[in-house]
């Protein structure tokens, strides 16, 4: 039996297992786990993921077993959790996320406490200053019992991972913030209550050195809440598979022995034969045997019109039947079916994805041992070559090295700038969900546009409309329309829009028989229309074909977008065309991704010539149409491949696998709720020109973060050696840890402040 988190699929001499891991924090942490796994003997590979917490494994099975592979997660320091698949329950879902919830409220906690106290702490530390603040706030004692939560509890999570990451033998963030926050608690703690260690010359009047309990719970404070907003971004990491989990319908329909039952989507078996009623989702692929009905399919083309289905055609697991009943026999069930496929493509191409590794974490793995071992040998050369007493000498400068390298700027540098840039982009329009996806955002140089809902509305309208010779055109929309007034097809209602903008009585027609695929035929007012594609009306089966010459010397044949072609009483009347509206915005944005050097390319699953009608329009060189759903990640690979950094834009569920795919997915506002949690960049307002503002933002805040490390890294190059002493032989002068402390803040200040430059910057 396999261990509770692990998934496995086994096969003769092959198995493949998913892991759910819980409590990594950075690459460093990746890299571990892989190691751990992969230090197993029969384990032929191991891919960990961070942004979705899951370990790909395969092994062996004769040599390894599930519970192995938990168990190696285990010792690497993590948690095992139950991992998240296509064939996993609802319920397993739920739990997954509520397990998130659980370490985003943890965090929220300690970081509600930290920022109370510190506040208290802080004011308590002025309070000879501050009048309104009473003296006993001030008290040392009092100061060390307000900070002891805050360094306790609520610093516990790095204390922990520091600890962790000694036991790996390696170093990370939590470490820099663990020794950071402890130097400087632990120096005040001793102040506190053996101030009579420390020289008179750097003790108060009062006879207390310098505390800084208020430098030590801001610190926490700061680095919690950048810690709060990533266990907010995470905790939406699955949402994406639990959408498209959540169209499978929970039961189906089947005829067996004579009657229909209803049983699991998983217990049809290829070749049965299932209803579909007016409003339910399709359990399985499969084929229409009969029934007519109109299928939501926007989960699979990205298209917003629903597709007339009838005998014979294709209908897809998860879209949904709108109008009428549908028996249809079973062609693909399981894994096989589309939906099921999509989700695997989602989530394979998410593993795929190589986690960025933050440039604070590959520095502090050198970093940390660094400044400790400058500190310890600061300490050493004083307490053997000091003046007296050297051995407080020495703890001063040791305490001093660590607290003017306190990685409080080193760890605010990224997350600040992250917090102003995001912050900034979200009065945009622009939500950019992880310091990953912005940094790669930054890096954009192209951007692929698909047309339906991105560039266009995804809104049919009625653009034209010509009659042939002596027809009076708004007499025949109004037939039409009263032809097509009690359907619920998209061009239909536009029809019926049309008319009703233009203040037409509609009438009820005495009779309507819809055709097959093509159009329909309809008594309105004493006249017979026949209403439906050219071919409909050339080349009809049981109709009378009607002459269309007519119209083709009034730019039928020239007619944009989609055409619907109407006669009345035997001969041809007019031709309505139904188009898409391209977003007024659309040109702009192309001209605007043009000026930051980017190439835009158009990807559709329209027919060329209509491709290429709007790629004219807006701009767009390259188009790239009549691309499958399932066909649109290999088309952002193939660019990937060709060394680009693609950006994928798109609003439909069907574009999920191609924004996980790309360097970068960009979903639009107004698209479903599962490209926005796919993509890595979403577009709330839905105006493509944000997509524009998103690059410049993240250019600008990628650059923000390398100025802020820059000058992190400054203040402890230079501030180091002065704080180890390095004035003191040639001019007597020795850093006190108050201006260590200083130096630090002075750091972080300046750090967040070219963070909030970002707040006026002009996208």
């Amino acid at each position: 039996m396999a261990a509770v988190g692990t998934r496995t699929r086994t096969e003769p001499g092959s198995g493949e297992a998913e892991i759910g891991i819980g409590g990594m924090t950075c690459a460093a942490c990746v890299s571990k786990v892989e190691k751990s796994i992969q230090g197993l003997a029969g384990v032929r590979s191991a891919a960990v993921n961070l942004a979705t917490e899951r370990a790909k494994v395969v092994f062996d099975p004769s040599l390894v077993t599930p519970e192995a592979l938990d168990a190696a997660v285990l010792s690497a320091g993590f948690q095992v959790r139950k991992s998240a698949a296509a064939e996993e329950t609802a319920e397993t879902r739920a739990a997954e996320a509520a397990a998130k919830d659980a370490v985003y409220q943890d965090r929220k906690t300690r970081f509600l406490i930290a920022v109370v106290l510190g506040i208290v702490v802080h004011l308590g530390s002025h309070a000879h200053r501050l009048p309104f603040v009473p003296d006993v706030l001030g008290t040392p004692w009092v100061l060390f019992a307000l900070s002891l939560p805050v360094l306790g509890y609520s610093a516990l999570p790095f204390h922990q991972g520091f600890v962790a990451a000694l036991g790996r033998k390696s170093s990370d963030m939590n470490s820099l913030i663990s020794i950071g926050t402890s130097a400087a608690f632990l120096y005040s703690t001793v102040a506190t209550f053996f101030p009579g260690l420390f020289p008179p010359e750097i003790r108060g009047h009062h006879g207390t050195p310098p505390l800084f309990y208020d430098g030590a719970t801001a610190i926490v404070a700061l680095i919690l809440m950048g810690r709060l907003l990533e266990a907010r971004a995470r905790g939406r990491t699955g949402s994406a598979i639990r959408g498209l989990l959540a169209l499978r319908p929970e039961e189906a329909r089947v005829e067996r022995d004579g009657e229909v039952i209803v049983v699991s989507p998983e217990d049809v078996r290829i070749g049965d034969t299932f209803l579909v009623r007016a409003g339910d989702r399709v359990p399985v692929d499969g084929e229409v045997i009969d029934g007519e009905s109109y299928l939501d399919e926007s989960m699979l083309t990205g298209e917003p019109f629903p597709v007339q289905k009838t005998a014979g055609a294709r209908i897809v697991g998860g879209t949904l039947n709108q109008t009428a009943s549908l028996r249809a026999r079973a062609t693909e069930i399981g894994a096989d079916t589309v939906l099921a496929r999509i989700i695997r493509m989602v989530e394979e191409a998410q593993g795929s994805k190589a986690p960025i590794q933050r440039l604070a974490d590959k520095i502090a793995a050198v970093f940390v041992p660094t400044v400790v071992a400058i500190a310890t040998l600061a300490g050493l050369l004083w307490l053997a070559f000091g003046p007296d007493p050297a051995p407080i000498y020495a703890l001063i400068v040791f305490i001093s090295v660590l607290i003017i390298a306190c990685p409080c700027a080193l760890g605010l540098a990224t997350p600040t700038a992250i917090i102003v840039g995001t912050g900034r982009g979200a009065e945009k329009g622009v939500l950019i969900k992880n310091g990953g996806a912005l940094e790669e955002t930054a890096r954009i140089d192209t951007v692929v546009l698909d047309k339906t809902g991105t560039v266009t509305l995804g809104r049919p309208e009625l653009v034209g409309l010509r009659a042939a010779r002596g027809v009076d055109v708004l007499e025949t929309l109004r037939l039409v329309a009263s032809a097509e007034r009690e359907s619920s097809h998209p061009i239909a209602r536009c029809l019926v829009q049309a008319a009703e903008k233009n203040e037409l009585a509609l009438s009820q027609p005495t009779s309507v028989r819809t055709e097959a695929g093509s159009g329909l035929v309809a008594t309105v007012d004493g006249h017979e229309l026949r209403i439906g594609s050219i071919r409909f009306l050339e080349d009809p089966v049981d109709n009378p074909a009607i002459d269309l010459a007519p119209l083709r010397k009034k730019g039928l044949d020239d007619a944009p977008g989609t055409t619907i072609v109407a006669s009345v009483d035997g001969a041809a009347a007019a031709w309505f065309a139904v188009e898409d509206p391209i977003r007024s915005e659309s040109a702009e944005a192309v001209q605007e991704l043009r000026a930051l050097g980017t190439e835009v390319v158009l990807l559709t699953g329209d027919r060329k010539a209509a491709a290429e009608r709007v790629a004219g329009e807006i701009g767009v060189d390259r188009v790239i149409a009549e691309v499958m759903p399932d066909q649109k990640a290999a088309v952002v690979q193939q660019l990937r491949d060709e060394g680009k950094v693609v950006a994928m834009v798109g609003d439909g569920i069907n574009d999920a696998p191609a924004l996980a795919t790309a360097n970068v997915g960009i979903a639009v506002g107004s698209g479903t709720d599962i490209a926005l949690e796919t993509a890595d960049v979403a577009l709330m307002r839905s105006d493509p020109r944000t997509i524009a503002d998103a690059i410049r933002l993240s250019r600008k805040t990628l650059a923000a973060i390398r100025q802020n490390l820059f000058w992190a890294f400054f203040f402890n190059v230079v501030g180091i050696p002065i704080a180890a002493g390095a004035l003191y032989p040639a001019f007597g002068l020795l850093l006190q840890p108050a201006f260590a402390a200083a130096a630090m803040s002075v750091s972080s200040v300046l750090v967040v402040s070219n963070s909030l430059r970002l707040r006026r910057a002009k996208l």
